[in-house]
């Protein structure tokens, strides 16, 4: 039976996009990250080109059985144009499969033959009207009250008083950290807050508390389309 395999780019990445497909119930596999940082909620030095490329042929022999009908890639848009994004992943499909044709937009199959095989492949990038990333969404989506949170903004305007800058990705991580951890959090899950209340323990959160989250948002409807091309 062949797959529909999804490449992330990091773990908490696939966690998010595990809980979507199961919400969706829909039979797509989300494949080891192609970055794996021990802290994936600090600021990462960007893509890797060599990371995906290897992503892409590790996929290759399964390909090569049949084992896999569909692939899609999604990365976050982070502060470039979406034809960059776009020239970023045809590059590296170029160096794995020579002679693929080119992606030209998001959310549209391109078809590839491997050995005789043909495999569909597309891509999406993580985004909110545009720019951003994985918390850029996570912010928006929130479900719950997030008072805790929300005062970041009185501490970033203190900061701004006195010189200090913090940029809006690193805001946007550190406010998803805080209302995971102060405004979602039961009493239970405190005494055992890394695991279940934080970043560093996603897999929890994604898996046990996905009602903190509003998966029926707007902000999700591109990624929804997305994820449904693979039914």
């Amino acid at each position: 039976m062949s797959s529909n395999i999804l490449i992330v780019e990091s773990k908490n990445d696939k966690y998010f996009l595990q809980a979507i497909i199961r919400y969706l119930n829909l039979n797509i596999e989300v494949a080891s990250p192609i970055i794996i940082s021990e802290e994936d909620y600090r600021p990462m030095d960007g893509l890797n080109k060599t990371k995906l490329t290897n992503a892409l042929k590790d996929l290759k022999a399964d390909i090569q059985k049949g084992k896999i009908e569909r692939v899609g890639i999604i990365i976050d848009i982070d502060n470039d144009r979406e034809s960059d994004r776009i020239n970023f992943i045809n590059e590296c499909v170029q160096q794995a499969f020579t002679e693929a044709p080119l992606l030209v937009k998001v959310k549209e199959f391109v078809n590839l033959t491997i050995d005789g095989l043909n495999i569909q492949l597309a891509c999406y990038f993580t985004n909110l009207d545009g720019q951003g990333e994985l918390e850029t969404v996570l912010k928006n989506i929130k479900s719950q009250g997030s008072i805790h949170a929300d005062c970041l903004e009185s501490w970033k305007k203190c900061l701004q008083k006195n010189g200090k800058e913090i940029s809006v990705k690193d805001f946007n991580k550190f406010w998803v950290d805080m209302y995971i951890r102060f405004d979602t959090c039961s009493k239970s899950e405190k005494k055992q807050a890394e695991r279940k209340c934080s970043m560093k323990g996603f897999d929890y959160v994604m898996t046990n508390k996905t009602a903190i989250w509003d998966f029926e948002h707007p902000a999700l409807n591109d990624l929804k389309d997305f994820l449904r091309l693979f039914c």
